[in-house]
């Protein structure tokens, strides 16, 4: 990929909408993944109540828009002013106190795992049914667009085209032996109820340009160095959280 497209996918702009200032990608084509739409405003003349508490809007009690879900409501149930990078927003914005509780809980993915996903990891990485993998860094474009493979051979992953997502995971429950086992990345429980599970690789599926079908894909960590090895299982944490917020985003 050369320079000068990388800077082209990266260009992002100043926008001013009705919700505030937002700093969005110069060509939507390259927009990130895991960004949601503002919505529609509730009209002023179909909310003549909160629509929380139903408190009558008048002089006194103002009427208020959600930027994230666009309901209205009176200052008391809207007075939250919080993040919302999904929608690209430059300063914090008015939110209900749900949108609010939502958009505070995703803050930790921007703040801890999208940093671990932008530096990446290294994997022993497995094409399709080959039987020799290559040892590739693996990491997330600026843009949040691709999956980034680098080693002898390159590839980048559009992230749009990704349709199925596991983890790998390997349990110690107390007297048994290890075990091996694949957990769906939108499942809320990893593997294993005594908490000893730990993950240790990535399967996914996804449509290459030209080829037929559904490629696979097979991310594992490597037992070389302990530091590596903590490396990747904090970028496979990562990539848990970032593809369920994938899929909330595609439902949305």
């Amino acid at each position: 990929m050369s320079s000068e497209v990388a800077a082209r996918r990266d260009a992002k702009k100043l926008v001013r909408s009705p919700s505030g200032l937002r700093m969005v990608p110069e060509h939507r084509a390259f927009g990130s993944p895991f960004g949601l739409e503002e919505p529609q405003w509730v009209p002023d003349k179909e909310c003549p109540r909160c629509m929380q508490c139903d408190a009558k809007f008048d002089f006194l009690t103002r009427k208020h828009h959600c930027r994230r879900c666009g309901k209205c409501f009176c200052d008391k149930c809207c007075g939250q002013k919080v993040p919302l990078r999904r929608m690209c927003f430059v300063d914090p914005v008015r939110q209900c106190a749900e949108c609010a509780l939502v958009s505070h809980k995703e803050a930790e993915f921007y703040d801890k795992q999208l940093k671990v996903l932008l530096s990446g990891a290294t994997f022993l990485v497995t094409f399709g049914n080959s039987e020799k993998p290559e040892t590739m860094v693996c990491r997330l474009s600026n843009n949040q667009r691709y999956l980034l493979l680098d080693g002898d051979s390159r590839h980048e992953i559009d992230i749009a085209h990704i349709s199925t997502v596991q983890i790998l995971t390997e349990g110690f429950p107390p007297g048994e032996k290890d075990t091996h086992t694949y957990t769906s990345l939108l499942g809320s429980q990893p593997a294993s109820e005594g908490g000893n599970a730990r993950a240790t690789g990535l399967s996914l599926r996804f449509a290459a340009p030209g080829a037929e079908g559904l490629t696979q894909l097979k991310l594992t960590a490597g037992e070389d160095a302990h530091a590596s090895r903590r490396q990747s299982t904090a970028w496979l944490a990562a990539m848990h959280k970032a593809t369920k917020l994938l899929y909330e985003s595609r439902d949305q």
